[in-house]
């Protein structure tokens, strides 16, 4: 599954998204009592938020009971009957009384009660339930806190599990990556592989923190909602569902509309920063042969095409701020409207608009947080699938059964291939029938044209692949059963492709190596030709070699055989080690190498055949097998391939 170009936000959906979530469930199982507990914590919160705006509402009452003056119809009965109140007093509130109308205002009405008797002002003033009202701001304060509170330590332990699933992850994939035969990196670029270890669990990672367990707080949060505006007044519920679900469908199209922008987003910005990465990489190219127009043109096409997916995808994205704000605000008009219908007609009290409001709040928030991570999910899900693709990839086969192992210091240095086989894949068979003996001691060069095979015997040799039929032996005991660990430390591999890690030149010298004395290490730097450019560092062996060193690709090299040599494995494997340095550079390389490998068996595949003439043997290899073998002045003298090989080189030399 391709990644995005740009490195941004992938849009990719699983093949098999309830696979992938099953998957994902059981490679959690470690994690499943957490997890749970997260949840009970996040639905806890939620239910107690939903359970905060029917105490809201009752304390609305209380305190809108209190702002209003008790002269109704049954106070001013109890009144004129207590018996406490003089007559005079029932006469002056009878006739204050008479002066109020239904059209008196507010500050008309407190005037009034103002001038009643005092022990008529007493009962009939507003009245504000102080106790009541703070028992349940108390109990509102409580519940908000243990909400938030539950909530923290639900997000908090959601945040551990996926940092510690992350890691997990992580150390699988590392562990795998050296349980894998080499065929899957030969059919898998290093950039797909490097993606699942850093993006594909990185997007796992925060979905799960992020996403999951607000969707259960979410889910929570409407249902609970739904639920107590039903149970509060049916009416107001289905006012204030309704119009919010009018907002969250217009909403769905624009996002439905929208999404094949993003996409296209995506692609078009992949494509311009692939035409930018071409074009610099290929500068030179460009402005030899004048370039530079048509790729400037090619540059505004495709930068065009970028701008026009991202106007139309921000347009729409954008409208969606706007969207829930109108969802709000709608659905608040709603609720203040049904409910002072209601209101007037006694149907309700005031607090029950308050509680509505609320539950509005509580209803319309978490539709978009499970419509975010309902698409995190996604991302999730096609990320983990292509984590899981990589943890099920078949292994190496099992070596813990293997018990035979070949000391490196008493290895004699014999080697035998007999009739080895081997194909790639069953219909395409590359080493048919190879045999060869190495004796001790001999330096073993591998020519032939592209494609011959040589390398592939080299990779049989060190077991990075397992051979069809045949075998391969050294010092008579068969690579079947040896562990590779074991066959791996018998050799010293220096390859065309330098490999240097960010560290001083010291410590890339001296890599994965015990006991190598600074003096023994910069011996075989000047025997290789590498000390006086280290002496010129600033730091000398003690500088560190960063990415951006202008390093030239034949002192890479350099380090990268200083290494080699440093090794003291019986075997040396040479595959075109020397193609990245000058020719006086490689002659002195060859002829250190003739004295630091005294004694020890070699292998060296060359393309140059100048540098292997004074091999012991040399194998001449053609579409699988060994068509030739001998040392350099036996084969010229049989004139036939290597002959051919070696002629046509100084043939193109002289031309």
């Amino acid at each position: 599954m391709p990644r995005p170009k740009n490195g941004g936000q992938s849009f990719e959906q699983a093949k098999d998204f309830r696979g992938a979530m099953k998957k994902l469930v059981h490679y959690l199982n470690k994690f499943h009592k957490l997890i749970v507990l997260a949840f009970v914590l996040a639905a806890v919160s939620s239910v107690l938020s939903i359970i905060a705006p029917d105490h809201l509402s009752d304390m609305t009452d209380l305190i809108s009971d209190g702002l209003v003056p008790n002269i109704s119809e049954t106070t001013v009965t109890e009144i004129m009957t207590d018996p406490n109140i003089t007559n005079e007093d029932k006469m002056e509130f009878t006739q204050i009384m008479a002066g109020i109308t239904a059209e008196s205002s507010s500050d008309e009405i407190f005037e009034a009660i103002d001038a009643m008797p005092e022990s008529i002002q007493d009962i009939v003033k507003p009245q504000m339930d102080f106790a009541a009202i703070k028992s349940i701001a108390l109990f509102l304060a409580i519940v908000y806190i243990a909400s938030a509170i539950f909530s923290f330590f639900g997000h908090f332990i959601m945040a551990t599990v996926s940092n510690n699933f992350a890691k997990d992850l992580r150390s699988k994939i590392i562990t795998k990556i050296n349980q894998l035969p080499l065929r899957y990196f030969d059919r898998n670029s290093t950039g797909d592989i490097l993606s699942r270890v850093t993006n594909d669990v990185d997007t796992v990672s925060q979905t799960m923190s992020q996403s999951i367990g607000s969707l259960v707080s979410a889910i929570t949060l409407v249902i609970g909602s739904v639920l107590m505006m039903f149970i509060t007044n049916w009416v107001m519920a289905i006012a204030a569902i309704v119009s919010s679900l009018i907002g969250f469908s217009i909403m769905a199209v624009i996002l439905k509309k929208s999404q094949k922008y993003f996409v296209e987003r995506q692609e078009e910005i992949g494509n311009m920063n692939g035409h930018i990465e071409e074009i610099y990489s290929g500068h030179n190219v460009v402005k030899v042969y004048n370039g530079k127009r048509e790729s400037d043109a090619k540059f505004d096409e495709l930068n065009g095409k970028v701008f026009n997916a991202i106007r139309k995808s921000q347009f729409l994205s954008g409208l969606m701020q706007p969207i829930m704000m109108f969802i709000g605000n709608f659905s608040y008009v709603v609720v203040c409207v049904v409910g002072a219908v209601l209101v007037t007609n006694n149907v309700i009290s005031f607090g029950v608009i308050v509680a509505f409001i609320v539950y509005v709040r509580l209803f319309t928030n978490p539709l978009s947080q499970i419509a975010q991570a309902m698409t995190s999910l996604q991302s999730a899900a096609a990320a983990s699938e292509r984590i899981f693709e990589f943890l099920e990839e078949p292994e190496m086969t099992n070596e813990t059964h293997l018990t035979k192992v070949l000391d490196k210091n008493k290895v004699k240095g014999n080697v035998e291939f007999d009739h080895v086989k081997f194909g790639y894949d069953p219909d395409r068979v590359i080493i048919k029938d190879f045999s060869a003996k190495v004796k001790p001691g001999q330096k073993i060069a591998i020519v032939g044209p592209t494609g011959a095979g040589k390398t592939t015997m080299v990779n049989l040799l060190m077991k990075f692949y397992e051979i069809n039929s045949g075998d391969i032996k050294i010092d008579g005991i068969s690579i079947n059963e040896l562990t590779r660990d074991n066959i791996h430390e018998l050799f010293t591999m220096v390859l065309q492709d330098t490999w240097l890690f960010n560290g001083t030149i010291k410590e890339n010298i001296i890599y994965n190596q015990e006991n190598i004395s600074d003096y023994e290490m910069k011996q075989v730097c000047k025997v290789v030709g590498v000390d006086h450019f280290i002496k010129s560092l600033p730091n000398s062996y003690d500088t560190v070699i960063e990415d951006n060193d202008s390093i030239s690709s034949g002192q890479k090299q350099l380090i990268t055989i200083a290494r080699g040599m440093l090794d003291k494995a019986p075997f040396l494997i040479l595959d075109e080690a020397t193609s990245n340095v000058d020719t006086r550079t490689e002659e002195l390389v060859q002829k250190a190498m003739d004295k630091l490998m005294e004694g020890k068996t070699s292998f060296i595949i060359a393309h140059r055949l100048s540098t292997i003439k004074n091999a012991d043997l040399i194998l001449v290899m053609n579409e699988g097998n060994i068509i030739e073998q001998g040392n350099h002045e036996e084969l010229m003298q049989q004139n036939g391939f290597y002959a051919s090989l070696y002629n046509s080189q100084f043939e193109k030399i002289s031309e």
